[in-house]
């Protein structure tokens, strides 16, 4: 049986209040779910946070679920809508302080590494949000690109142009820190 099917029949399963399929989801789901949303946000604490939101509102309307349709797409649907919801949220809380608290200034947050350390996640907040979302269900989540597309709601030219866009900016960048790939004079042979 593909993981495919088992989504389905684990989902099916829990639409009929099945609490072993639900678990069984979770358990299984979490793990991208998580990271897909560390890689939209700062903390983890958000992402967790935004996990969490998902699981309730998944919950909640998984009648809606169509048996035989794909799960993934239907649930990164239900994150993709979480996640934007939580940033429009946070963005009108954020203003709203910076606004009472003009006179004081905050050093902002400093990673924990080096500049010269980046590591993935930060590469990846350089990306505007919607390549970083296509990233993180294509390569993260091993999503295809018909579920990328329906999940974002978005066509699947759309899509793969992002995700071109995003693989050319990450070169850009790791080129520029000496990573990229090694011209014929880079060469040591």
């Amino acid at each position: 049986m593909s993981p495919d099917a088992d989504l389905e029949g684990l989902m099916v399963r829990y639409q009929h209040g099945d609490p072993a399929a639900a678990t069984a989801l979770v358990t299984c789901l979490s793990p991208a779910l998580h990271r897909f949303f560390m890689i939209q946000s700062v903390s983890r604490r958000y992402a967790d946070d935004l996990l969490q939101e998902t699981w309730m509102r998944i919950h909640e309307v998984r009648h809606a679920y169509r048996p035989g349709e794909p799960v993934l797409p239907w649930l990164y649907a239900i994150a993709r809508n979480i996640r934007v919801d939580h940033y429009r949220t946070a963005s009108r809380v954020e203003s709203r302080e910076q606004r009472a608290k003009e006179i004081m200034e905050y050093p902002a947050a400093t990673p924990g590494r080096p500049e010269n350390c980046e590591d993935l996640v930060a590469l990846l907040a350089t990306l505007p949000e919607s390549q970083r979302e296509v990233i993180a269900m294509l390569k993260m989540s091993g999503m295809s690109l018909e579920e990328v597309a329906r999940a974002t709601s978005s066509s699947i030219g759309s899509v793969k142009q992002k995700a071109h866009r995003a693989y050319t900016k990450l070169r850009e960048l790791l080129t520029a820190k000496g990573l990229g790939p090694m011209t014929s004079g880079d060469r040591h042979e």
